[in-house]
């Protein structure tokens, strides 16, 4: 690594000096822009808009526009004789909680590297801070710009972190903050189930970049003349509308299954649910109930019918009867009759 600034933490009425160093690098994968039909990279030049010339470095300086097309240009000597009293040191302010510092004011990161005999007020401030599990809050100038920082301790090391100043922070203004909206007590139980099934202990190196492989993927098989295939992903379109109550359980049970855990409800069979199968089985199931009780009507009034109609059918069947012994009743009364003598 090379030192990006050479100073002084001022630690009371201790100075212990330091280098200070980068502590992060950005991995992402960097392109240039270039002619597309040759390859040829693509060139700005620095010119004047008003007398339309090429503009070296020496001849740049700083232009603040105060509106009306009237600009106000500062040069280097206007910049070194503003008062940065840290310009080269780390000014130590106070000592807070940790947890008193907004995660969303930090900004970048740097380590110190003690300098030359500084090695042992340098680790007697790093010990301090680790025994008192305190933080320091300090003020830094780094390229021409003043900052807050603070001064903690990670893997024995001081760390700088830059810090943006309260006035830089957004103040969020979105229109559902002022909405009434209410979460019932057995949805917030659900969703406080699903984190309790869901915490773990964060392990940064197990998360990766998935990206930026695939991009350095693509450049490998490029330089090496060769196609890339990659897998097509088949995306389940999320059912129209889900219950919140029935995503969430679906999701508790996931996260146990997921740590091996046995799900409410036990017995094996059919894969892990998710919060989509869950809803789209509650669907099917609402469907098919839908669908047997039009049948079961049907039924109902099928049965009905052929009750009333029971009835009928009787009584034709004996009209039916009896039309057909009358004439066998006339026969037999014909056969008892007397005959007349001649």
């Amino acid at each position: 690594m090379r030192a990006i600034w050479k100073g002084a933490v001022s630690f009371g009425l201790v100075s212990i000096g330091v280098k200070l160093y980068s502590a992060t690098e950005e991995k992402d994968i960097r392109f240039h822009q270039v002619h597309r039909e040759d390859g040829g990279r693509i060139r700005y030049k620095r010119t004047c808009s008003v007398c339309g010339e090429e503009v070296t470095y020496d001849d740049i300086a700083k232009g603040y526009d105060i509106g009306g097309g009237e600009m106000v240009i500062l040069t280097d000597e206007d910049f070194a004789d503003l008062p940065l009293t840290s310009s080269r040191a780390i000014d130590v302010l106070e000592f807070v909680p940790a947890e008193q510092v907004d995660p969303i004011l930090y900004n970048k990161a740097y380590f110190l590297e003690p300098e030359g005999a500084a090695t042992k007020p340098y680790v007697l401030l790093r010990d301090a801070l680790i025994d008192s599990e305190r933080v320091a809050i300090v003020k830094v100038a780094l390229r021409q710009r003043e900052q807050l920082a603070t001064l903690r301790v990670r893997e024995g090391v001081l760390l700088l972190n830059t810090m943006l100043w309260p006035d830089e922070i957004r103040t969020p203004d979105f229109g559902f903050l002022d909405e009434d909206l209410k979460v019932r007590p057995p949805e917030l139980a659900m969703a406080s189930s699903l984190i309790d099934s869901m915490t773990g202990e964060f392990e940064p190196d197990v998360f990766t970049d998935d990206y930026r492989a695939a991009l350095q993927e693509v450049i490998d098989a490029k330089v090496e003349g060769r196609e890339v295939v990659q897998p097509e992903e088949v995306e389940e379109a999320p059912a129209a509308a889900v219950d919140l109550m029935a995503a969430l359980k679906a999701s508790v049970e996931r996260a146990k299954a997921a740590r091996g855990e046995q799900p409410a409800g036990g017995g094996g069979g059919g894969g892990e649910p998710t919060p989509i199968s869950s809803a789209r089985s509650a669907q099917k199931a609402a469907e098919k109930k839908a669908a047997k009780a039009p049948a079961k009507k049907t039924a109902a009034k099928k049965t009905a019918e052929k009750r009333a109609a029971e009835p009928a059918k009787k009584t034709a069947t004996k009209k039916t009867a009896a039309k057909k012994a009358e004439p066998a009743k006339k026969t037999a009364a014909r056969k008892t009759a007397p005959r007349k003598s001649a």
